[in-house]
Formats: structure tokens, sequence, C-alpha cells
């Protein structure tokens, strides 16, 4: 850990340590819906992406500020599920989410349209859900004295929220306009160093005797937007 002749590999480590701490905290901000849309290997694909942003930022090598906020365009279009993207699963016409000035709340409005058309159906589904969530990663900075990573945000860093529509019956015409919106104005003033990601997802069911039960299969989600 001290030979000069490691330097490199240490620089490296240091870095990929505190990719996989942006990593984890873009993960736990989405927690409440990541168990249905999330491939094995999203930890590692997400830590790959916020690998790239470090080799981005400003500092010295093993030392470089992980910015997120800069960056949040590499995760747009991220998909959690890369056997289900999104767009293949549901694919009618809206506009992107609406993130408002102070990054507080997220608005997504989906037009009536129909579920035979733009739905990908999973083997057993009757029904699906869309949602809407969104959450905060804050940009890490390579702190000295804990020779770690550590997020410049621990207020609003990993923190998030989802919003579910009501239960939409699979065939012909949803009926009426979806409108979603994620309202995170508890967490107070969101700070300028961490980065919001708007995530976009589907989610499918199967009506027993009059319950909804979540299928195993189908499910997508990906990042919609940042800033």
């Amino acid at each position: 850990m001290n030979d000069p002749a490691y330097k490199r590999t240490r620089e490296n480590m240091q870095e990929f340590g505190g990719a996989a701490r942006t990593g984890k905290a873009l993960r736990e901000s989405f927690s409440g819906i990541l168990r249905l849309v999330a491939d094995t290997y999203v930890s590692a694909r997400i830590s790959s992406v916020m690998r790239n942003i470090c080799s981005l930022g400003t500092g010295v090598r093993g030392q470089r500020v992980i910015d997120v906020v800069s960056h949040f365009d590499l995760l747009k279009g991220f998909n959690f599920n890369l056997e289900k993207p999104f767009d293949t699963q549901f694919n009618a016409p809206s506009e992107l989410p609406n993130i408002n000035v102070t990054r507080n709340v997220v608005k997504w409005e989906i037009p009536d349209f129909n579920t035979d058309t733009y739905v990908r159906v999973p083997e057993g589904a009757t029904h699906f859900k869309l949602a809407l969530a969104a959450g905060y990663t804050s940009n890490y900075e390579w702190v000295g004295a804990t020779k770690s990573y550590e997020p410049v945000d621990e207020d609003v860093n990993g923190r998030g929220l989802v919003t579910y529509s009501a239960a939409i019956a699979l065939g012909g015409m949803v009926g009426s306009d979806i409108s979603l919106e994620v309202d995170m104005t508890s967490f107070g003033t969101i700070p300028v160093t961490s980065a919001i990601f708007t995530g976009t997802a589907i989610v499918f069911y199967q009506m027993v005797n009059g319950e909804l039960y979540e299928l195993s299969q189908g499910h997508a989600m990906k990042i919609a937007v940042g800033g």
C-alpha cells in the first residue's frame, strides 16, 4: 500500500471506491422501486458510469471530484434492466417529466393511450401501473482525514420517492390521461452540489380472485431526465 511502484494502482482503487459509493447513493435514492426493475448487474453498471464521471473530474488522480451535477447527462437513458429496456415495454407518446426550478417537485403527464398498441405485455399480466421515481445523488469528494470519498451533501444524498398510478387494465384505451407527481419539498432546500435523477417505470400485475399480484417479470425503468 506504500510502494511507489503501485502508486497508480492505489489511485485507481481510491477512485473505484468513490464510484462505488456514489453509485450506491443513486441506487438508494430509487430504493422504493429498485427491487422490481433492476437486473443482477445494475450495481456494476452504475458504478462504471460513475467511474467515467470521476475521470472527468477536477483534481489529482486518485482524488478527482465525482461531479454528478455537471455530468448527469451521462446517466440519461440508463436502463435498470438491460433485458427489459423501458422503451420496449412502454412507448406511449408523452413529454419528458418536468422538474420544477427548485428541483423538488417532478411531474409526468401521459395522454390517454391504447394499451394494445403501446404496452408490451408479459405473459400472465392483466394490469399494470406506471410509476414516477425521483431522487438525489450528491457530488463526492476525496477527504484526506477519512482517506475515502464522502458526499458533499449528507442531508439529501440517496434520498428519493416514488409515485404509482392506479392499476390500469390491459386491453384497449386507458380512458383518461395519467398525471403523476413526486413531491420532495419535505426534504428542504436542495443544494446545488446534488443532482436530481428522475425515473419512469412500468410494473405489471395479475389479478387473481379480485386481488392484484406483482409479476416476477416484465417490469422496467429508465432514467428519463436529471438536473
